[in-house]
């Protein structure tokens, strides 16, 4: 259990230098979802303005990096417990070899911020149970079971801090493999089934982990839970309700993730799954650079800085925001490839950065792709064949075009709503005026030769 702890300086601190904010978003806890939108927006707004964040998933999983015994395991590497069945007492004994010399909180918050990433969510316990703080609740943790003898988290936070990036943690509620209570582990313990007194793990384990976090590593912009299962659910609210109260009353202006298993902040997207569609209300995509989450040896199989930039558009203009990830080695490093590919799509946003920050969704659609009737989706509906051309990001009195295909010439767009008052290319600093011709509803701008950027040229259009 955890020993008693008097409150901390920062959180001293935070209740005095944010203390109006925080009592309207303590009203929202405390409150049906029927609350003032005004609090809800005060607890939303950096959420809103951030658009683009830094997941990183890292654990003892990264020292086997996808393979067991000299044999590769099928899947996403920090699921090689779960997928090669490996006993608890011999996955136990990676902690005597996890010593990430080389980690350095610094570089990795700086990376973040070269990237144009404005907040850090990283694995504080994944499914296989292990803690990457200082835990006083379970010696399974980096700092009392391994060489590094290190606390992860605490430094992560404190460099965050420094930068002015907003730090978050995940937590996997429900699975953890190390524990007989818990869910998913049942090639040790048996199958999930009402044999298993879940409700002594969350009181044991889960809840008292997740206070630590809340009261030991200052302000924690949001909690990323995972994979409720049926045991935290509509069917039983009261337990997923614990974990919303804790967090309301340690840190009321937490946000809390979709994946809690009952009704958070904001929706969180499956795994790499972008919307086709404009989707309502506050969202995230949670996306791999590869195709696994934590560091697999064998998966080199990056996406482009071309890629990842039409992806961050994409979302926010469908209404979101994107969660990218990272998966350092055993060592406590950052792919370089990875490195490099976030750093290039930060050296676009110091230029462009506008159009993304606080901006707000499409107001055409036509541009996001064509129904293919002759095509249906698991759900029946027509299948969606995207069009990539171009996007379009929005602030009041402005439209921001973002042109992957530089069109020859002109650039038309229909269904304008407004007069164009002005347009301009963003990444020209004198703003110069490029000559548009309106009539009614249609716009065309005429354009020079040469685009801009060779990944994503930002068209302007101030309107009134």
């Amino acid at each position: 259990m955890v020993k008693p702890r008097s409150t901390p300086l920062w959180a001293l601190q935070l209740s005095i230098a944010a203390g109006a904010v925080l009592a309207g978003v303590y009203a929202v806890a405390q409150t049906p979802a029927s609350a003032p939108d005004a609090a809800r927006d005060a607890r939303m707004h950096w959420f809103r303005e951030a658009k683009f964040g830094l997941f990183i998933h890292w654990g003892l999983y990264s020292i086997p990096a996808g393979e067991w015994k000299g044999q590769p395991v099928p899947g996403i590497g920090e699921w090689i417990m779960n997928h090669a069945r490996i006993p608890v007492k011999e996955y136990e004994q990676l902690a005597a070899q996890f010593n990430p010399v080389k980690f350095n909180a610094e570089e990795w918050v700086q990376m973040a911020q070269d990237a144009g990433m404005k907040y850090i969510v990283i694995t504080s316990k994944h499914h296989d149970g292990f803690a990457m703080f200082h835990s006083q609740v379970s010696k399974y943790n980096i700092y009392d079971a391994t060489p590094f003898h290190r606390d992860p988290i605490k430094e992560l936070s404190e460099a965050a801090a420094r930068h002015h990036i907003r730090f978050g943690v995940y937590y996997s509620q429900v699975q953890d493999w190390h524990e007989p209570d818990a869910n998913g582990n049942t090639w040790d313990f048996g199958p999930d089934d009402d044999h298993k007194n879940f409700d002594k793990y969350m009181t044991e384990k889960a809840l008292p982990q997740v206070r630590e976090l809340l009261t030991g590593y200052g302000p924690i912009c949001l909690i990323w839970f995972d994979t409720p299962r049926g045991v935290i659910s509509a069917q039983h609210p009261d337990r997923g309700q614990r974990f919303l109260d804790l967090a309301h009353q340690l840190q009321p202006a937490t946000l809390i993730d979709g994946r809690l298993g009952v009704q958070g902040d904001y929706v969180s997207m499956g795994d790499n799954a972008i919307p086709n569609r404009v989707v309502q209300g506050d969202w995230e995509v949670p996306a791999t650079l590869n195709h696994t989450w934590g560091f697999k040896k064998d998966d080199t199989d990056w996406k482009t800085p071309e890629d990842l930039t039409f992806k961050l558009v994409d979302i926010v203009s469908k209404g979101g925001n994107y969660l990218l990830n990272v998966g350092p080695t055993s060592e406590g490093v950052i792919p370089q490839a990875s490195q490099d590919n976030l750093r290039a799509v930060g050296r676009w946003l110091k230029v462009n950065g506008e159009s993304i920050y606080g901006a707000g969704a499409t107001p055409f659609g036509p541009e996001l792709g064509t129904p293919d009737p002759s095509r249906k989706d698991k759900k029946g509906n027509p299948v969606v064949v995207p069009l990539t051309d171009w996007r379009c990001t929005t602030k009041p009195g402005k439209l921001y075009i973002h042109l992957f295909k530089w069109p020859g010439g002109s650039f038309k767009l229909a269904k304008v709503s407004g007069k164009v008052s002005r347009a301009y290319l963003l990444a020209d600093a004198a703003h110069k005026r490029l000559t548009v011709e309106q009539n009614g509803e249609r716009v065309t701008v005429k354009l020079p030769a040469q685009a801009p950027d060779r990944m994503d040229s930002v068209l302007v259009l101030e309107t009134r």
